[in-house]
């Protein structure tokens, strides 16, 4: 969904794509693609739908749960300014949005969203009163029913027109699934309405499956304008349809200049042609005039469906596309439909041979905005010149966008991958600001709640470019005196101009003059590579400077502890890949090793004749069950944005949520931050910049890389940890502990703080296994091929495993084979059915197990099967293998696997 904030329309300056000169930019000027360079504006977003952008550059986005929220793009502050009482159940909530074409004067805003006690899409107009929507403002100007009974395809996207029509993305509520077996969904049976796309899409008198097309009028009102699909009376269809003949177009956009409407449709899942008709496409579409686009009986270049008795299953004759007829029992509406047009670009889950460019793989089609190239605007962030006139396209389930190059006619030119090199994760919502800064919403891995979701700016840069430092070492942690070897060998710069090096250490902690002050920084290198030794203990600050030509520079550090060894810390039970029973204590047995504190093993310290580690250091050592999703859930995990970022830096080296490691606990700082909102900006720049004295001596090194968006959702999240943040522990060698929650896996990990030595700090390690539940769910699989996991109330978890392609496998990696007599698979198909197949390996690997699947005519009604496994030792990987080489796709669904014991 791409708005415009121009005066008096959006359309004529956001939309616009400019150059990047701060002066004129020749129209010929030559695109670099490494110049296009992405940063992050704000994180800690939660199922993020479409952002809009007011004409002093405020952000406006919606999320999925009713939240409206302002991001500053400048500093990336985020606030909720407002939440809508919405259901979420199905695709439903808060889905789309849209400013006011004189929001700058009126400050109204449109909100399209699934109210709790209406069975159907609101659009409303509310005001921004204070900085805060106004829930009692609302204007409610439009609205349409949709049967909640099934899932699926409520779309959802607003978009105003250059001539202030208010543009509505409508999707066709209709049941893709079950016995349309990823085909048109034609289902005329009593009481299977849902599952019949020709009651909304095809159908004149629904608004469903369409794009409509209002003027909204100051008193709360609409008006109907010329030009849509249908007479104003209503005669023959709604007279707000613009565009019918819709699947799921769930991100419009229009073009500012010429007013034509594009938008992404949502294509079927079937994999290959078949008797009733072509595989699955998704569609990116244009629409100059008013008209519809063919669903449920047309697809890509209007390839034709069969008209298929549900009944007895008959596959009958398709339409033509130049006179399509509803004859559905479920049609409320015309009998004879408009002419159905031709998608402009189109493609199927496999590669295309008409528009290659958009590789393969899951398909969610979504339009963006079109870009004009405006020679006059200084912006300093504009695009070049080459995108003028051009569609921005985007893939939420390929995780790319691409540019459409149009002709003077608005017809398809060229069609190019931007910024190939450069993956968007599921791109959900993009639309450039005043600047000609590229803004694009990052959902996440998944459909869930992502603590990678997130929004980026794209700006393209001229002029020299800031090197990029990169260090790294090795042996940076030890007895003195140590020999360290550092490299800048990942350093480089964008313009490929030579760079120059500076190493530099400053000794800390114990190492102060006798006037209080660290020591002098020293110069220890100027070489890419290089090798160092420390004679004296301390704790080092290693920073690198790069240096370009010009005088442009980067730096980074990192640090070096000489005078301290890092501990060691084996699990000799249980073991990486066993099984644990949820509710059952995990039993454990540690041995710890450190070249100071001596080790744990008693008969070890005697034939060494080394100190034994006594059992007063349990209370330095914390075992901790840790629940663990997997596989597409990983990234899912419900895990706040700054732990998740904690968790990809360096901060759990020396910090833990509520006991001391090398520095304070999360608790204790929260503790000692509590109502003192001052603080966090503190605290974000000393993350940033690096601090010492505040918490003792040890130096707390710089965290340049994280931009202050990141460091704030950081310290934001140390800031909430509680005394009941940990998870369940236990201490000591030899002991166990009971693992709290549901889960399928968990992380065992076993960190040992040792005693330091002398004013030398102490440092951790930790020791880590991952122990599974013998009743794993299929999407928990560490790899999963020719298939994908899918959301349904019936299946276990919430997902099964689905859309099984012949040759599809799931794998489970470390699995303890002398653990394993049988597995029992809980299944279901009402496609082609098939076999299963366990093997060892790899999908050709000596084959255990299997079992046939019979089609059992319902998708969801899971049933089991046991498999016997041929008896195996050792661990290995176990691939769950798909066979069905005649259909070879829509086999079966997946939810569950339980891994039994051998008897």
């Amino acid at each position: 969904m791409l708005h415009w904030i121009s005066t008096p329309f959006r359309g004529f300056t956001l939309s616009l794509c400019f150059s990047v000169l701060a002066t004129t930019v020749a129209v010929g000027e030559p695109v670099d693609p490494s110049r296009f360079e992405k940063s992050t504006i704000a994180g800690n977003l939660v199922q993020p739908m479409e952002l809009d952008i007011a004409p002093d550059g405020r952000i406006f986005l919606i999320e999925l749960a009713g939240v409206l929220k302002r991001i500053d793009p400048k500093s990336g502050d985020v606030d909720v300014i407002g939440k809508l009482e919405v259901t979420t159940a199905q695709e439903n909530g808060l889905i789309g949005l849209a400013l006011d074409p004189h929001f700058a004067e009126n400050n109204w805003v449109y909100l399209q969203y699934s109210p709790p006690d209406f069975p159907g899409q609101r659009i409303s107009r509310f005001t921004i009163v204070d900085d805060q929507l106004d829930l009692q403002s609302e204007k409610r100007l439009f609205s349409y029913e949709e049967q909640r009974r099934e899932c699926c395809h409520h779309a959802g996207s607003l978009e105003f027109g250059p001539d202030g029509n208010l543009y509505i993305g409508t999707g066709d509520n209709t049941n893709p699934f079950n016995d349309s077996q990823g085909y048109a969904p034609l289902d005329e049976r009593a009481d299977r309405e849902p599952w019949d796309a020709q009651r909304t899409a095809g159908n004149t008198k629904s608004y469903n499956g369409k794009v409509l097309r209002i003027h909204p009028e100051p008193d709360g009102t609409y008006t109907i304008p010329d030009g849509n699909l249908f007479p104003k009376d209503g005669s023959i269809g709604h007279p707000e349809i613009y565009v019918m003949g819709c699947r799921n177009p769930w991100r419009i956009n229009i073009d500012s200049r010429t007013g034509y409407l594009y938008w992404g449709d949502v294509g079927p899942d079937a994999g290959r042609d078949g008797d009733r008709g072509p595989r699955g496409y998704d569609e990116v579409n244009q629409a100059r005039v008013a008209g519809n686009f063919g669903w449920p009986y047309f697809i890509g270049n209007n390839q034709a469906y069969s008209i298929v008795d549900f009944v007895t299953g008959t596959v009958g004759a398709s339409q033509d596309p130049a006179a399509p007829i509803n004859d559905s029992v479920n049609n409320a509406g015309a009998k004879n439909l408009p002419p159905a047009n031709p998608a402009m670009i189109y493609y199927p889950a496999a590669t295309s041979e008409i528009f290659p460019e958009v590789g393969s793989g899951g398909r969610t089609a979504c339009a963006g905005p079109v870009c004009y190239f405006d020679e006059s605007n200084p912006s300093t962030t504009k695009f070049p010149a080459a995108y003028d006139r051009t569609l921005f396209a985007y893939e939420w389930s390929r995780h790319w966008i691409i540019a459409v190059h149009l002709d003077q006619d608005s017809n398809v030119q060229q069609l190019e991958r931007f910024m190939p090199e450069t993956t968007f994760v599921r791109p959900i919502d993009l639309q450039f600001d005043a600047e000609g800064a590229l803004f694009v919403i990052e959902y996440g891995e998944t459909w869930g709640v992502n603590p990678d979701a997130r929004l980026v700016r794209i700006d393209y840069v001229r002029g020299n470019r800031a090197p990029v430092a990169a260090a790294s070492v090795q042996n940076s942690v030890g007895r003195e005196p140590i020999e360290t070897h550092f490299s800048a060998e990942g350093s480089f710069d964008k313009d490929g101009d030579p760079l120059s090096y500076r190493w530099t250490a400053t000794r800390s902690s114990a190492t102060e003059s006798s006037n209080g002050q660290t020591e002098q920084r020293e110069l220890i290198g100027s070489q890419a590579r290089f090798t160092h030794q420390f004679a004296d203990a301390g704790v080092y600050t290693i920073e690198l400077e790069v240096r370009d030509p010009a005088g442009a520079t980067s730096v980074t550090s990192l640090p070096v502890i000489v005078g301290n060894s890092r501990p060691e810390v084996e699990f000799l039970r249980p073991h990486d890949g066993d099984f644990f029973t949820p509710g059952q204590p995990v039993g454990f047995s540690l041995v710890v090793r450190d070249h100071e504190d001596g080790t744990s093993d008693f008969d070890e310290a005697e034939e060494r004749e080394i100190d034994p580690i006594d059992s007063a250091a349990a209370t330095r050592l914390f075992v901790e069950a840790v629940p663990v999703a997997s596989g597409e859930d990983a990234a899912a995990e419900n895990v706040p944005a700054g732990l998740a970022l904690i968790r990809k830096s360096d901060c759990l080296n020396c910090h833990a949520a509520n006991r001391l490691l090398v520095g304070p606990a999360f608790v204790e700082i929260a503790k000692k931050y509590k109502d003192q909102p001052h603080q966090l900006e503190l605290s974000i720049k000393r993350v940033i910049e690096g601090s010492t004295g505040v918490w003792g001596k040890v130096a707390m090194l710089p965290h340049s890389q994280h931009t202050p968006s990141e460091v704030q959702q950081m310290v934001e999240y140390v800031f909430s940890v509680s005394p009941d943040s940990a998870n369940p522990s236990a201490q000591g060698f030899n002991n166990s502990l009971i693992p709290a929650g549901k889960t399928d896996q968990i992380r065992l990990e076993a960190t040992y703080t040792d005693r330091g030595r002398d004013d030398i700090p102490k440092l951790s390690a930790t020791g880590v296994v991952m122990l599974r539940s013998r009743q794993l769910q299929a999407e928990s699989a560490a790899e999963i091929k020719g298939a994908r996991p899918l959301g349904s109330s019936k299946a276990e978890g919430g997902k099964f495993v689905g859309a099984i392609e012949h040759d599809g496998f799931l794998r489970f990696d470390k699995i303890p084979l002398d653990q394993v007599g049988s597995i029992t698979v809980r299944v279901a198909s009402a496609g082609a059915g098939g076999d299963i197949e366990i093997r060892r390996g790899s999908v050709t690997g000596d084959l255990l197990g299997g079992t046939p699947v019979e089609v059992n005519g319902d998708w969801e009604a899971f049933y089991e099967k046991t498999i016997k496994l041929t008896e195996s030792d050792a661990r290995d990987a176990l691939y769950v293998v798909f066979k069905n080489a005649e259909k070879r796709g829509g086999l079966m669904n997946l939810d569950s696997l339980r891994f039994e014991p051998r008897r």
